[in-house]
């Protein structure tokens, strides 16, 4: 395990949904000590670490051009104080100050990349009453807001003004106005940049419904920038595959002619890239079916290649997806691996795998089951069931029975019996406890009767006897073979009495075989009168 989980394995992270759960709690509590620090400074000036270490150490920026200038609005654009800048500049607007284009571009970029907050204000905790919480938080491109307020009090805007206004509502989901703005530019005989196509193409399956029209939309865009001729980047390929995220079976038909083309401009995908295109055609968390040459062509053009971030998407790739991407999602990896190596290569990279870098789901783990099965190692399945537990799939009961029928199946020699039983007996804890408090598994028939087989398999026949008592307490009726099997094993130890009990159990579920296994207590036991 993770060095952080070795005194608390409970919050070892099992799930995707719980992994993200951690890694968005890990990044809230970073956020938390950045607004301490930067909210109160003062108590963190004291620096007691043998050496001296700067960047664990608080920024202690201050502004340092006092008077009301052009100046002192690019010192704090540059220190991105968004508030601070914005209130300078409405002071030299107030005072007929002219501010240069170049500049209001600048505060325009600044607002529109940080929603009208200061970047240390970012996911302040929620405890903060709501007269102080931050912007961030509710920003929107409601009317007048700041970049609309600014943006508006341009004589000429150019490019690089509309480039600002629209990518800042794409981020904060004002799509529709970031296409009436595009509009707007257009009107006024300019031609955008490519880092505003990209964002529109981002915005534009959030503007339509159909799978169709929203790629209809990305192709209009991408037809527009030819005619602009603004020469597209890789955030542009990366921008469709994104949208085509969004557009079902439009997108699987459509992702490779669009990695193909960007291609041809020289344009080589990224590890974001890649994502999106494992993301197009194969939903996370789903199971892994078919599909398995798209798997392994992404396989192969990642194999043996570094790559360095180019697009803020890669480096959540690498923070978070490194495995998934080299090995196209663990659980893809995995099951391809089972589906396609023997025992030995398999063992071998779940070893490494689980559970410090890889939480296998209950279908992943049930593919195990079955290369165990084809390789003939059973005698695993014991540290695979201590596995399961660990990983909070002790209470699959599809997977549970699976198991007991795979340890029931055939007798192994008696070493590996006897940690079948125990491992049985273990199991049936499950039954009678659950896990954690989550929805207990419910005996059947075939259950009770794998349990008992592996029981007398390695000879624990008093504790097979106890399951076997369970059959009538839950309603379940056992077979035939199950009867005759014990009875073969009470005839070892020669106890006629459990023999005749056998007897009875069989004629209280009224057994069609009920005078069978009364012929073979006659013939095989000694009995007395009364007990004939």
């Amino acid at each position: 395990s993770d060095y952080r989980f070795q005194d608390d394995p409970y919050l070892t992270p099992k799930t995707s949904s719980e992994f993200k759960l951690f890694s968005l709690s890990q990044e809230s509590g970073r956020n938390a000590a950045k607004y301490f620090i930067s909210t109160y400074p003062k108590y963190f000036q004291k620096d007691y670490a043998q050496p001296h270490i700067p960047c664990l150490m608080p920024e202690t920026l201050e502004a340092q051009i006092e008077e009301v200038s052009e100046a002192a609005l690019i010192e704090r654009i540059q220190m991105r104080k968004v508030k601070a800048a914005v209130d300078l500049y409405d002071q030299l607007q107030q005072a007929g100050t002219p501010v240069s284009l170049d500049v209001t571009n600048q505060l325009l970029d600044l607002i529109c990349f940080y929603g009208d907050c200061d970047p240390a204000q970012e996911n302040v905790p929620e405890q903060r009453n709501e007269e102080t919480r931050s912007p961030c938080l509710v920003f929107s491109f409601r009317e007048n807001n700041n970049a609309e307020r600014i943006f508006a009090l341009l004589s000429e805007p150019n490019t690089h003004s509309y480039s600002a206004l629209i990518r800042g509502m794409v981020k904060y989901g004002a799509y529709s106005k970031a296409f009436s703005t595009y509009t707007d530019l257009l009107n006024n005989q300019l031609k955008a940049d490519v880092s505003t196509f990209n964002a529109l193409i981002t915005a534009a399956p959030e503007v339509k419904e159909k799978y169709n029209e929203k790629w209809e939309l990305i192709v209009d865009l991408l037809k527009q920038m030819a005619e602009q001729k603004v020469k597209p980047n890789l955030l542009t390929l990366n921008a469709v595959l994104k949208a085509l995220r969004r557009c079902g079976t439009v997108g699987k038909s459509q992702a490779f002619p669009v990695i193909s083309e960007m291609r041809a401009l020289s344009i080589d995908p990224s590890l974001a890239s890649y994502n999106h295109l494992l993301s197009i055609f194969y939903k996370p968390g789903a199971p892994f079916q078919g599909q398995t040459d798209i798997l392994q062509e992404v396989m192969n053009e990642v194999s043996g290649k570094s790559f360095t971030p180019q697009d803020p998407d890669d480096g959540i790739c690498l923070l978070l997806q490194v495995h998934e991407l080299t090995f196209t999602s663990n659980a893809r990896f995995f099951s391809l691996l089972c589906m396609m190596e023997n025992i030995d290569v398999v063992l071998k990279w779940y070893r490494d795998l689980v559970p410090s870098v890889y939480y296998p789901s209950s279908n992943v783990m049930r593919d195990l089951l079955q290369v165990l099965d084809t390789d003939n190692r059973l005698d695993l399945i014991p540290q695979i069931w201590k596995d399961l537990k660990q990983l909070g799939h002790g209470n699959r009961q599809t997977l549970v029975e699976e198991l007991l029928t795979l340890m029931a199946r055939e007798k192994q020699n008696q070493e590996v019996q006897e940690t079948f039983a125990e491992c049985a007996l273990d199991i049936k804890k499950m039954y009678d406890t659950g896990d954690r408090g989550k929805v207990m598994m419910s005996w059947t028939a075939g259950s009770l009767s794998d349990l008992v087989s592996v029981l007398l398999a390695a000879q624990r026949r008093q504790d097979a006897w106890e399951i076997l008592k369970l059959f009538k307490t839950h309603n379940r009726v056992p077979s035939e073979e199950l009867l005759d099997k014990f009875l073969t094993c009470i005839k070892e130890s020669g106890d006629v009495n459990q023999a005749l009990e056998l007897v009875q159990i069989s004629a209280g579920f009224c057994l069609p075989g009920t005078p069978k296994l009364i012929q073979r207590v006659q013939q095989e036991f000694l009995l007395s009168e009364q007990q004939k």
